[in-house]
């Protein structure tokens, strides 16, 4: 497969290049990988709730330049996938980091954290929190 395809954005004819691929190759679907692990960004180990029955919940959340979220924690694992802008996202006591449009990440669980577009333009996340039924998604903290 070509070298140009980055996990999650293909450009172009980085598409019809992907789709030639799995269709010379047999695969039932084109894919790109773009997160594969069993740890948090901070490295925990991902432990899904065994509260309740699963509940799997997806939400895009939308933010302006300049924007921040709250300060709010996770009680169930998170994955995210950055759809277009920039968020930094400050996970005190442990790291800050940026990510960009097309990179993927498990987000901590039980870390109260906070995010803010850093960039220039309207950010947006795409939010798959892996749950339980009576588990909370987000936890704000104050």
């Amino acid at each position: 497969m070509s070298t140009r395809f980055r996990p999650g954005v293909l450009h172009g004819d980085e598409v019809t290049d992907a789709l030639n691929y799995a269709k010379e190759n047999e695969f039932a679907y084109p894919a790109v990988n773009v997160l594969s692990t069993d740890t948090t960004i901070i490295g925990q180990p991902i432990r899904y709730p065994t509260s309740g029955p699963a509940r799997v919940t997806a939400a895009i959340v939308t933010l302006e330049p300049g924007q921040k979220t709250s300060v709010h924690k996770h009680g169930v694992p998170l994955f995210a996938y950055i759809l277009e802008g920039e968020i930094s996202v400050d996970y005190a006591g442990y790291m800050q980091r940026t990510f960009r449009a097309g990179e993927a990440f498990m987000e901590g669980v039980d870390v109260p954290h906070f995010g803010i577009n850093s960039g220039k333009q309207t950010a947006r996340l795409l939010a798959v929190y892996m749950g339980a039924e009576g588990a909370q998604n987000v936890i704000p903290v104050k």
